[in-house]
Formats: C-alpha cells, sequence, structure tokens
C-alpha cells in the first residue's frame, strides 16, 4: 500500500521513522516524479512539464516499511538565486542528518549527461560519506548533446559504481530500482 504522508518545508518537519529511506534528487526535469510513479507501480508524485514544480520534500509510505522521498529539483535557471540558495541549504541538511536515508538517488537526463551542478552534488556528497546511485533517465529518449562527460566511479568514493540506466515511460531499469530498495 502506498500512502502520501506529506509535502514538508523544512528537514525539522519530517517524521521520525524507523523505515528504510530512498531519496531521489537531480535538476529540475531530470523526470524524478515520474519515475518515482513508476517505481511505486501508481501516480503518487505530482508530474509536470515545467520544471520546478517539486519544492517541497514529498515523502510517500510504501507498506509501512519503506519511504521515499522526492525532493526538489535544482539547476533551474529561473529560480531565484535566494531560493536556490535555501533550497541548497535544506537538501544539504537533509542528506547529511536523516539517519534513515539509505541511499540517495542522483538522477541525471541521459540525453545531457551531467552538468556543473550534478558533478557537485556528488563532490558534496564524496566529502560527507553520503552514499548515493547515479541514475541515467529517459532512455529510450533521442541523444542529443555529443559532449556528455563520463562519471568516473573511482573519482566518487560515496558512488556506488553500478550506474543505472532508466526509462519510466517504458519501464526499463525499474525492476533494478525495486530490489534496491526492496519493493515487489
Amino acid at each position: 500500500m502506498i500512502k502520501f504522508v506529506g509535502a514538508f518545508d523544512r528537514v525539522c518537519d519530517l517524521p521520525e521513522t524507523q523505515f528504510s529511506e530512498y531519496a531521489f534528487a537531480g535538476r529540475s526535469n531530470v523526470g524524478k516524479s515520474s519515475l518515482i510513479n513508476a517505481i511505486v507501480g501508481a501516480p503518487v508524485a505530482r508530474t509536470s512539464n515545467t520544471p520546478g514544480r517539486t519544492q517541497t520534500l514529498n515523502m510517500f509510505n510504501i507498506d509501512d516499511r519503506i519511504s521515499i522521498v522526492d525532493l526538489p529539483g535544482y539547476g533551474y535557471a529561473r529560480v531565484s538565486k535566494v531560493d536556490a540558495e535555501k533550497w541548497m541549504i535544506r537538501f544539504q541538511e537533509y542528506i547529511t542528518t536523516r539517519r534513515q536515508l539509505k541511499r540517495l538517488f542522483v538522477l541525471i537526463d541521459s540525453r545531457i549527461g551531467p552538468k556543473n551542478s550534478d558533478l557537485d552534488l556528488m563532490h558534496f556528497c564524496d566529502a560527507n560519506g553520503i552514499s548515493y546511485q547515479v541514475i541515467y533517465t529517459k532512455k529510450d529518449k533521442r541523444v542529443r548533446e555529443t559532449n556528455q562527460v563520463d562519471i568516473d566511479c573511482d573519482a566518487h568514493p560515496a558512488m556506488v559504481a553500478d550506474i543505472l540506466e532508466t526509462s519510466a515511460e517504458k519501464k526499463y531499469g525499474i525492476d533494478t530500482i525495486r530490489a534496491i530498495i526492496g519493493i515487489k
């Protein structure tokens, strides 16, 4: 059973649970909400074609044993610098203080590749010993950029070496993520 727990503006407002927690982060419009919906098999996360819609920490409970958190997107140019800084502070507080957080999934649009904001996040996680795994999204779409930067796993000590490839639309790679999280 999937239940929306709530949308939280502050980390301190998130409920303290004993459930394993898995969070999804990435640039705006990378497909976080669509991927979460594909993983849980229901339209629980709000999706939009407008980048930057998710602005709170959105938590979902699965079978009273797992929590999934949809984090606000970063790197969207139309967000004010003040709002972007507030989000980064809240994001850093979330990933450094949530003892329930088992894995942070860093989503990267496979058509674009990692941008500086993605690499900054990865370096922050590396420096703070926060386990994360990269997921390339939208693998069913046509590749646009030819000068994509490859991610060197050896350069990122906190990164899980297995980079996943997914398509929420075609359901490609979804079962692998379900297995990691523990969803049947």
